[in-house]
């Protein structure tokens, strides 16, 4: 087994806290919407409510604030991971897991939105 020392970090870019009322929509055929783990220039982590099926694929996805009026449309987005997360919640059927996943190439305008996001509604 690998030491942490003997581990590298692949990311490019730094990731940073979401802050509560930061979500995601991802729209693979059935909409996955949920709250934003992380994210980075490169990426988002977000949490959802599984309902049917899991997120994969290349797709757009919605950044979005509850309580206020920013909303990110149609970022290119490809799923790397999903993976079923464990509820502490005896008894419970609901399923959750965690989207990870890549932006994909960025207009001028998006990028400019994405760090006035990440700027604004993420904690260092």
């Amino acid at each position: 087994m690998a030491n942490m020392k003997d581990i590298i970090e692949r990311r490019k870019h730094r990731r940073f806290q979401a802050r509560r009322g930061t979500f995601a929509a991802l729209n693979n055929g059935s909409l996955k919407i949920g709250q934003i783990q992380n994210i980075s220039k490169g990426g988002l982590a977000f949490r959802y409510i599984a309902n049917e099926g899991q997120a994969e694929g290349s797709n757009n996805v919605d950044i979005f604030v509850t309580d206020n009026h920013f909303l990110l449309k149609k970022i290119p987005f490809t799923t790397v991971s999903d993976n079923r997360l464990d509820l502490e919640i005896p008894f419970s059927t609901v399923s959750l897991r965690q989207c990870c996943g890549q932006f994909g190439e960025l207009t001028q305008t998006q990028q400019s939105e994405l760090d006035h996001f990440i700027k604004g509604y993420t904690v260092s």
